[in-house]
């Protein structure tokens, strides 16, 4: 019998979470919608992406932590990459919009970007002070 797990994760910007998704080529939808599970079982989430071969995910805002809880029946899961490598990826996405909405609020514009072979980016930023 499948049910919900929840992943705590260290995801608390919306914005930056809804561009990483996004990047990974997913349409997040927002403002509190079904995440589908087991025989039609559902939970509400935050941030809900719908699969149409897959169990729904989503993410639900944690108060007590300040973060976003990925929500997801993991034995119905059948994306091309396993849970762990999916998480990592999207946190690597989220951590570089992060850094790029930061940046671009200080002044600083994008020099250049490099998707490295190791799988690290590589990101230079520059800002002209007068």
């Amino acid at each position: 019998m499948s049910h919900f797990s929840t992943v705590k994760t260290e995801l608390r910007q919306r914005e930056s979470l809804v561009s990483a998704l996004e990047d990974l080529g997913y349409e997040p939808k927002q403002g509190g919608h079904p995440v589908r599970g087991y025989r039609g079982q559902t939970v509400e989430a935050e941030l809900a992406v719908t699969l149409q071969d897959s169990a729904d995910f989503g993410f639900v805002w944690n108060e007590a932590n300040g973060a976003y809880e990925f929500v997801t029946d993991l034995d119905l899961w059948r994306q091309s990459m396993p849970i762990e490598r999916f998480l990592s990826r999207l946190t690597q996405r989220y951590a570089l919009n992060t850094v790029l909405n930061a940046s671009l609020t200080e002044g600083f514009a994008v020099a250049e970007q490099r998707d490295c072979q190791d799988g690290s980016i590589e990101l230079v930023v520059t800002r002209w002070d007068a």
